[in-house]
């Protein structure tokens, strides 16, 4: 059993508290969602589609925070009422897209790439070029689950057809984390 420990600040006023050993499901359920900065109006509207119906499913949606794909799902999962975190390539926060809401500016280039699935519990690519091929890759590389919506025909990623079908293999995914 995890044993609190608190510290009051006696000048901010508030409780500071840290849980060694947290269970899992304490945190918050993080999707990565994956494809490129350049897309079709096709693909823009399902990343915004899929991204307004994951906000009903996890807490905060992660992406590369750029152009594209990435600002769709940014777009989709604010409408939904979540929290956006853009994973910036270069140092500035400005180059984020208007839809995120904590931008990380990392300076790594494509590097930032294993930030964007690292952070994930569970990752659905749309369609992208190779810098989605190489966050497909890390994926593999590092066991999470990812799923592939008219994406990357890859062994060991999950296909799905539709929106509904990548919410519902994203449900899945959580609730066997959670055991």
């Amino acid at each position: 059993m995890a044993q609190w420990i608190g510290h009051q600040p006696p000048e901010l006023g508030v409780t500071v508290r840290f849980c060694p050993g947290a269970p899992n499901y304490m945190r918050k359920r993080i999707v990565s969602v994956i494809g490129g900065r350049d897309c079709t109006k096709r693909v823009e509207q399902v990343a915004y589609n899929l991204a307004k119906k994951l906000a009903k499913v996890v807490d905060i949606l992660v992406s590369g925070g750029l152009s594209g794909t990435m600002e769709a799902v940014c777009a989709g999962f604010k409408a939904g009422g979540g929290l956006t975190i853009g994973i910036i390539p270069s140092y500035s926060k400005n180059d984020a897209n208007d839809f995120v809401d904590i931008a990380l500016p990392t300076g790594l280039g494509l590097a930032r790439n294993v930030l964007v699935v690292k952070a994930a519990d569970v990752v659905v690519a749309l369609p992208g070029g190779a810098g989605t091929l190489s966050e497909i890759a890390y994926c593999l590389q590092f066991g999470i689950p990812v799923i592939s919506l008219d994406s990357w025909d890859i062994k060991g990623v999950v296909k799905v057809k539709t929106v509904d079908q990548a919410v519902k293999k994203v449900k899945a995914v959580l609730k066997k984390e959670k055991r």
